[in-house]
């Protein structure tokens, strides 16, 4: 039996939707349709929190979000069998983005006060009776919409940001995951029961829209680019900002000096963990041509013992939305139809549920599995002659999210020519882990930032603030001014800044 998609359903007391199991269909909660109306209540009473939860300052924010994640760890189990129940994926992977979101929470709360908090700078001689400092101040109501690849990592990844910085924070998860939504949003008000700092809201794509249109002061998205252009154009009607983390159609780089075991190893990884349905997962590798035929033969080796599945020895689980099985087919048909060759899998791969790992060569840089972005367990590898070919090509694309460099001496040389947001350097995906560092793309990948200091400042407004110290033996400021006043400033400003 084909998987369907989350259905509404009539009820007593408004229109709700069933989220279902990927792997069996089987109902695993039954949640509401939000209507704008609703939506734009949970806006006024999270406007109505804003300044309590702004109230309790930094210390008082941290240790909120410390309970917060201490309960989200002590019941790590629970939250990984909602996140299994209705994305299919293993529990251990369900427990990997769980610890990397609980990590990001610690990080947020611990360093908002550094970040944001009061800061000098410094005012310049020509104004040196100014005392100069800069502070960052909450936004508001921030509205977040989550993905369902990774429930948890992702929406956190920026939830967690903007409650660090004093906002309050609206969730529209996934129609795939709202069940992760809801455990997180229930977690949370455990430890934050006085007000509504954190809500929840459910539904289907008019659900997210009305949050966009609904007056918060900031929309953080991650999905589609497609979706994701929808959502700018609705919100620059008001102005309201927004962060788009999209796709991205990520390369790795292998030079000829690669530890080719680790590349092979992080490659089949990073292609069909959690079913290839990651945004910065591996898509095409360009390989260096005197290591390409000995680096293939390592990963159709690895790729073998992958194998999808819902039973506990299974690498990875279904494809959660059963609408990109049609794009995973077309890709892999495509590539196959211009030259390309299957060493592991091909179209035969792609199931009603599931989609067995796929390794294609050889095919052509103008195919859709090469320019568009799959989100399913294949991969491209192509030779190259070199890493400059190799980098050309890798930034031959709309998108640029994140990459990987396999490479003894020129890792860093080459990282920095990549055109993406991120680069991991002889490790797969290592900056998602590193709370310290900004996440996010360029190009059809999006905009903005999460994670890091700039994930923090990305929820806050900068406030300058001047403060004259003492009144300045030249008034520049003012009708009174004299000649001889302004002969003497174009005296100081040649003097300071006239050097030939």
């Amino acid at each position: 039996m084909t998987a369907v998609q989350p259905k509404p359903t009539a009820h007593s007391v408004g229109e709700t939707f069933d989220s279902l199991s990927p792997a069996t269909d089987e109902v695993v909660g039954t949640y509401p349709v939000h209507s704008k109306e609703d939506v734009r209540a949970a806006i006024a009473r999270a406007r109505d929190a804003a300044e309590w939860w702004a109230g309790l300052g930094y210390d008082g924010r941290a240790e909120r979000l410390r309970r917060w994640k201490g309960v989200i760890t002590r019941r790590l189990p629970q939250l990984c069998q909602v996140v299994r129940d209705e994305t299919g994926k293993p529990i251990a992977d369900a427990q990997l983005e769980s610890v990397l979101a609980i990590e990001h929470i610690a990080w947020a709360g611990k360093h908002a006060r550094k970040i944001l908090g009061k800061q000098r700078r410094a005012a310049g001689l020509m104004m040196s009776n100014q005392a100069a400092t800069v502070e960052y101040q909450p936004l508001g109501v921030v509205g977040v919409i989550g993905p369902w690849n990774y429930p948890v990592f992702t929406p956190l990844g920026s939830i967690a940001y903007a409650l660090a910085a004093g906002n309050t924070v609206v969730f529209k998860p996934s129609e795939y995951t709202p069940g992760v939504g809801k455990w997180l949003v229930d977690a949370f008000n455990e430890v934050v029961p006085e007000w509504p700092v954190l809500q929840l809201i459910t539904g289907f794509g008019e659900t997210g829209a009305s949050l966009v249109t609904g007056g918060v002061d900031k929309i953080a998205f991650t999905g589609s680019t497609g979706t994701g252009k929808k959502i700018m154009a609705a919100a620059a009607e008001t102005l309201t900002p927004v962060i788009i983390e999209a796709g991205g159609k990520d390369a790795v780089l292998v030079d000829a000096d690669a530890d080719l075991e680790a590349a092979a190893d992080a490659t089949v990884w990073g292609a069909f963990s959690n079913s290839g349905q990651t945004c910065i997962g591996v898509e095409r590798v360009y390989v260096h041509e005197r290591v390409h035929d000995e680096f293939v033969a390592k990963v159709v080796e690895k790729s073998k013992d992958v194998r999808a599945g819902s039973d506990a020895a299974a690498q990875y689980g279904p494809v959660t939305m059963p609408s990109q099985l049609s794009v995973i087919k077309r890709h892999i048909a495509d590539a196959i139809e211009r030259g390309g060759k299957a060493l592991v899998g091909g179209v035969d791969a792609v199931g009603d549920r599931y989609v067995q790992p796929t390794v294609l060569v050889d095919v052509p840089e103008d195919s859709a599995a090469v320019q568009e972005e799959t989100f399913g367990p294949t991969v491209t590898i192509a030779k190259v002659r070199d890493m400059d070919e190799a980098v050309e090509k890798a930034n031959d694309t709309k998108y640029g999210l994140g990459s990987t460099v396999f490479s003894k001496s020129r890792g860093l040389e080459l990282a920095g020519r990549l055109r993406t947001g991120m680069t991991s350097i002889n490790a797969p995906l290592s900056f998602a882990g590193i709370a310290s560092l900004p996440f996010g793309g360029v190009g059809d990948s999006g905009f903005g930032r999460i994670h890091g200091p700039e994930g923090l400042r990305e929820f806050a407004r900068p406030k300058a603030v001047a403060r004259q110290r003492f009144t300045a033996p030249i008034v520049l400021t003012s009708f009174s001014r004299k000649e001889k006043t302004d002969a003497l400033v174009a005296k100081l400003i040649t003097v300071l800044h006239g050097k030939r």
